[in-house]
């Protein structure tokens, strides 16, 4: 059996969908033949709490050290605007308020490559004295926060132990890298620092196909896709509340403001009074409210349900329960290589999906490989009403349901346990 030493920065009772992938990684890694050890902040400070993972929590041995966040200290100067920022919520430039530009630009030139940088050092020194003590076959790093993989470059350095690096988003090709106001020489520091990590660690592993191209011309060192995934039942209900419920589950931040599907929406609800009679727009998850206003410029306030954050169970029934599920990308170059985990849990709710996101989407080809809706750019909008009365009016794609499993957890997990077995 190996051995494997992952360190994370996000676990239980941390929510959303950053404490997902490795918790099910975990799950599942002892059934192939690999014994994982954690490493956690003792004290972390997490945007999102959902206890309710805690109950999830594999039997698998916990390492904790102590962690210093400077999110703890920004609060005293305004906790809104720190938790805003913390949780990823960036809004657009002339949205920002004072506070949240001057915590930004901290934030991108103070802590390079993030807050969490102050962990790296008194981590090192934790781990080395475990590494000393057992025996590993690997070191595991994932990230964001990137100060991890930091973590694992300096112990890779001193044992020349394996070490695999997960990205789980890009570092500077990330969406928002360009909102926290680099100078010159902060971004080539980010930089520089991506570039080391990429080429001294032993295998990268990425959760998309446009990363995947990224990184292979950044480094000579192997890159693997292992997306993220589902590890729930697959949905065989049908919607039974006889409304037609167009859903999304997840932060709405105003880059993910798809004005032509309010505009196919509103043209729908007076112009055919059976779907006025029966729509609902259901949104769970923190709002931006550059989003709010638009729904509400559209005269959809009377249709909408805001629920905010709710736990990943609520979420998952949210999903089911659902007529369409709404999946929503900013519509950047950057952003084509982002597959939100919550589209795989979308996949096993089997409701058909309507993903409005950029040109030449990673989600598009699992969409279209999977049968499982239809993807559309921001410009569109006669096609995306044509799709949503074709929904209303009780079209249903025919699953490629093979295509889906293999998007669980566990097959995921063979991969994962494959790769560190080679």
């Amino acid at each position: 059996m190996k051995k494997v030493l992952i360190i994370t920065y996000y676990w239980p009772p941390a929510g959303g969908p950053g404490v997902q992938r490795w918790l099910k990684f975990v799950k599942y890694l002892k059934d192939f033949d690999v014994e994982p050890v954690v490493y956690i902040p003792e004290n972390p400070s997490y945007p999102i709490i959902d206890k309710k993972l805690v109950d999830q929590l594999p039997e698998v041995k916990v390492l904790k050290n102590k962690i210093f966040e400077p999110y703890k200290f920004a609060e005293i100067f305004s906790k809104k605007d720190t938790e805003t920022i913390s949780s990823g919520i960036i809004e657009e430039d002339k949205k920002q308020t004072f506070i949240q530009k001057s915590l930004l630009f901290i934030r991108g030139n103070f802590f390079i490559p993030d807050a969490r940088k102050f962990w790296i050092n008194p981590s090192v020194q934790f781990l080395s004295k475990e590494l000393n003590k057992d025996n590993y076959d690997a070191i595991i790093t994932t990230g964001p926060p990137h100060s991890l993989h930091v973590i694992g470059l300096k112990l890779k350095e001193k044992f020349g132990i394996r070490w695999i690096a997960d990205f789980r988003d890009p570092w500077t090709q990330i969406g928002y890298h360009e909102k926290l106001k680099l100078t010159g020489k902060s971004r080539k520091k980010h930089e520089t620092l991506e570039l080391e990590v990429l080429n001294k660690a032993d295998d990268l592993i990425v959760t998309s196909y446009t990363t995947q191209k990224e990184f292979q011309s950044k480094s000579s060192k192997p890159v693997h896709v292992i997306t993220n995934g589902f590890d729930i039942e697959m949905n065989d209900e049908e919607v039974k509340n006889g409304k037609f419920q167009l859903a999304h589950v997840g932060s709405l931040l105003s880059g993910r403001n798809p004005q032509n599907l309010w505009k196919a929406i509103s043209e729908l609800i007076q112009e055919n009074e059976d779907f006025r009679n029966k729509f609902e727009l259901l949104l769970a998850g923190r709002i931006s409210d550059a989003v709010l206003e638009s729904i509400n410029e559209h005269r959809m306030n009377k249709y909408l349900q805001n629920l905010g954050y709710v736990s990943h169970d609520k979420a998952v029934n949210i999903q089911r329960e659902a007529s369409v599920l709404l999946l929503l990308e900013i519509d950047s170059e950057e952003t084509k290589g982002i597959i939100p985990g919550k589209l795989f849990e979308y996949l096993a709710a089997k409701r058909p999906i309507i993903a409005v996101g950029p040109e030449n989407w990673d989600v598009s080809r699992i969409v279209e490989e999977t049968n499982s809706g239809k993807v559309f750019n921001y410009t569109e909008k006669d096609r995306l009403k044509s799709y949503i009365l074709e929904c209303f009016e009780g079209a249903n794609n025919q699953l490629n349901l093979s295509a889906i499993k293999k998007y669980h957890r566990k097959n995921l997990t063979k991969k994962l346990a494959k790769l560190i077995h080679d």
